[in-house]
């Protein structure tokens, strides 16, 4: 897990945002009902337990994960995966 001394994490309307003195980590958008809309994480940052910090601050702040929206590209197909998070068939959407 990251290093909390080396980021911040601010939350506000529906978003979370991991940064630090030089860039922006990640940052994802969730709904009041814990639902993932978005999640990304800068290639740089990615692997090192960012994502799961993102999803972590999501369940704290709502009190959940809800439905997450299909990812928009095939790392985030695999993040969820291996969390064991069912996505939706995007055939039905």
């Amino acid at each position: 897990m990251p290093n909390p001394a080396d980021y911040q994490i601010e939350i506000a309307d529906g978003i979370v945002l991991i940064k630090n003195q030089n860039t922006t980590i990640g940052y994802s958008r969730f709904t009041g009902a814990g639902d993932v809309e978005y999640i990304y994480v800068n290639p740089m940052y990615r692997r090192q337990g960012y994502g799961t910090l993102l999803l972590d601050e999501i369940r704290r702040t709502t009190g959940q994960i809800g439905a997450v929206h299909t990812p928009v590209s095939p790392l985030g197909t695999a993040f969820f995966g291996a969390l064991g998070i069912v996505l939706p068939d995007p055939a039905i959407q």
